[in-house]
């Protein structure tokens, strides 16, 4: 059967279209979730951790539908239901000058947040203080918060997906589109970096930056089950000149060209920003080409 699409890094044929419209019309009583679970089980669709990639196929099901292929059963729940879209409640947090040298505030501790306190102060810091603010995640993450050796909080990191197509850091790699495709997995985005706001220590981005790369591969083997092998992110120069980046020992490969991260069919305007890759093995091109 001929391919016709990838969509969330699955090869999809009007076979595929076929089956997905026969458990729907067969049956009328299920609800997303559970044709979403249904499907991966009937693909054997898995992360390597042996978990089914349930996330990853409703947003599937989603883009098929905007696609026009198949009509999925109405949500249980409005899309603007409150549990999904209500304010963050910031957490009370102190925020006391931090201003010290890097030494004298060692050892700095990194976490991955695992907690529901830790959760939420890591969304509170994002909301009240990045550019960017926080809309969640989706799919493969890890969030970090750092402490100073008081148990301070210093700053918040949060990686995620991968861009799907970016043409220096593809051609950095050396990557056609099919092996992308195969790949993609095993980089991921620094997509948040934040300092907090109170905190005026010289050096400290860089320094977490290089403890991160240090960590990271290890932590998302226990996380996910599989490793990476490849970190990017992209710094708006109208705003940063991405120096703890460069002092970290990232690489610039590029720009990119004006387009949202994830932008696969239109060309939505965005900053455009500087490409940054920091490689976690020497041999990381040809595990990521093969």
């Amino acid at each position: 059967m001929v391919e016709i699409m990838v969509i969330q890094g699955r090869r999809l044929t009007l076979q595929d279209i076929q089956c997905i419209r026969h458990l729907i019309q067969e049956n009328p009583s299920w609800h997303r979730k559970r044709l979403s679970i249904e499907l991966c089980q009937f693909w054997n669709w898995r992360a390597a951790n042996g978990q089914l990639k349930d996330m990853a196929c409703r947003n599937l099901l989603l883009k098929l539908e905007r696609l026009g292929h198949i009509l999925l059963p109405p949500p249980l729940k409005s899309a603007n239901n409150t549990v999904r879209h209500r304010a963050i409640q910031p957490v009370l947090h102190q925020k006391s000058p931090i201003v010290a040298d890097l030494h004298s505030l060692r050892p700095i501790r990194i976490a991955p947040v695992q907690d529901r306190g830790q959760d939420e102060l890591f969304k509170t810091f994002l909301s009240l203080y990045h550019y960017l603010g926080y809309g969640g995640t989706v799919g493969e993450n890890i969030k970090y918060l750092a402490y100073d050796r008081h148990d301070h909080p210093l700053a918040c990191l949060l990686f995620g997906a991968a861009a799907w197509k970016i043409a220096p850091r593809d051609a950095f790699i050396g990557w056609d589109a099919e092996t992308r495709t195969r790949n993609l997995h095993l980089l991921t985005n620094n997509m948040r970096f934040l300092i907090l706001p109170w905190v005026r220590v010289p050096h400290l981005a860089s320094h977490l930056l290089a403890q991160i790369a240090k960590r990271i591969a290890a932590d998302w083997m226990h996380k996910y089950g599989h490793p990476l092998y490849l970190l990017e992110t992209f710094v708006e120069r109208q705003r940063f000149r991405g120096t703890c980046y460069q002092a970290a020992n990232w690489r610039p490969v590029g720009q990119t060209k004006g387009r949202t991260r994830n932008d696969r069919y239109t060309s939505i305007q965005a900053p455009i920003k500087e490409v940054y890759l920091y490689p976690l093995t020497p041999d990381f091109r040809e595990v990521l080409t093969s």
